[in-house]
């Protein structure tokens, strides 16, 4: 089982808001926390940091979620990061593409703060770091 105080958790989202209020929510889990505000940033972060979790908004600019999480999946060294893809987005359309490029989970903005945590809990649990 992961140790929440070692386990990385990488947050990107375009939305500052955001960012604060899944830092807050995961602060109080003594998880170690990785922050980029920008789709770019946090692609580089991920691949550079491999963290235990990505948080993962859907809608960015210049990268779309989707695609980073694509990236990810479709290499050797990240494709056992479990992510947790955040929208407001409610289309079976985008649940189906959101399976269809690896995400672990598909969660509905404005978050439930518990139903995010046993998400991260359970993904951090079913995937120890290697």
């Amino acid at each position: 089982m992961a140790d929440p105080k070692k386990s990385r958790i990488l947050i990107i989202d375009d939305d500052p808001g955001h960012i604060r209020l899944m830092e807050k929510i995961l602060s109080n889990q003594a998880y170690d926390l990785l922050l980029s505000d920008e789709a770019p940033a946090g692609l580089e972060t991920a691949m550079k940091s491999r963290p235990d979790l990505i948080v993962l908004d859907v809608m960015m600019p210049i990268i779309n979620g989707f695609n980073i999480c694509r990236l990810l999946k479709s290499e050797e060294e990240h494709k056992h990061i479990p992510i947790i893809l955040l929208t407001s987005r409610i289309t079976e359309e985008d649940q189906r593409i959101g399976r269809e490029v690896g995400a672990d989970a598909y969660l509905l903005k404005p978050l439930n703060t518990q139903e995010f945590l046993d998400t991260v809990k359970h993904l951090l649990e079913s995937h120890p770091s290697l």
